[in-house]
């Protein structure tokens, strides 16, 4: 055993320890705010009966992709999760999904314009995604749970925490692939650089970062599953409850559900990016 251990675990307690102590009020006020925009949606989204959301979401399918199959499937998807008995679950899990990526994507596609058009940020963001994107799922859990305690809300966090690197990393990459003779053209016409960034190159880039977003949602869908051992509910709860109850059927179940909003969600992404190439 070695004489001398770093104490980066302690180090990381007493980080962590100075945060709930001193910010302690700004947690409560996010986590009060979150709360109620979650419930708040669940709420609207649970108003109309099952079939008349099932003919909605179908509809925003279609209206999305312009494509028959899609909205069919969502269609059929979804009846069968209603079927089921897992449309409340579905409805809490789409929820926490959509606050998510709403907050991942705020806070990402920002750090990746700034990436691309800073080197010093890119070379300070890049290792930190790295190291965002190779750390265990399991361990974002740890950190939220003395800020945010269990529920919903540290779900969200360890859920935005988790998802938001491929937007970061997508729309820093989208934009450092604009074309530099767009670029000279447009410098030469006296561009400053606010209008080549939301003129050009952010037009460009956008179905890279539309990708991003898509792959942000897939890793949001996979969390919110792990984040139900914090407390949150939806289908994830609902897999949870089947492993500590020995229920495989019924787990399987939930997992079914899960998959099919994972393809709904992935072709309508798909298709709103492939219609930003044109």
């Amino acid at each position: 055993m070695n004489a001398y251990k770093i104490p980066i675990g302690d180090a990381i307690e007493a980080l962590i320890d100075f945060f709930v102590t001193n910010f302690s009020f700004a947690t409560k006020a996010f986590s009060g705010l979150t709360e109620n925009g979650i419930d708040l949606l669940v709420n609207l989204m649970m108003l109309p009966p099952p079939p008349v959301l099932i003919a909605i979401f179908a509809g925003l399918a279609w209206l999305l992709s312009r494509q028959r199959s899609i909205a069919l499937f969502a269609l059929a998807g979804l009846v069968l999760i209603w079927n089921m008995g897992l449309w409340a679950p579905t409805v809490s899990t789409i929820a926490l999904v959509l606050i998510a990526t709403l907050f991942a994507v705020c806070t990402g596609v920002p750090l990746g314009i700034l990436a691309a058009l800073n080197e010093t940020a890119h070379r300070i963001i890049t290792p930190i995604l790295d190291f965002m994107q190779t750390m265990p799922a399991f361990v974002y859990l740890i950190p939220a749970i003395p800020f945010f305690g269990l529920g919903p809300v540290a779900a969200i966090f360890s859920t935005v925490i988790f998802s938001m690197p491929p937007v970061i990393r997508l729309t820093d990459l989208g934009i450092r692939q604009t074309p530099k003779e767009l670029v000279e053209a447009a410098d030469a016409f006296g561009c400053n650089r606010r209008q080549k960034l939301f003129k050009l190159q952010l037009p460009i880039a956008m179905p890279t970062i539309m990708a991003g977003i898509n792959q942000t949602i897939m890793l949001a869908l996979s969390m919110v599953v792990i984040a139900a051992m914090i407390g949150a509910k939806g289908l994830g709860g609902e897999v949870w409850k089947a492993i500590q109850r020995l229920q495989p059927g019924r787990g399987f179940e939930a997992g079914i559900g899960i998959v099919i909003v994972a393809i709904i969600l992935d072709r309508i992404m798909q298709k709103v990016g492939n219609k930003a190439k044109t």
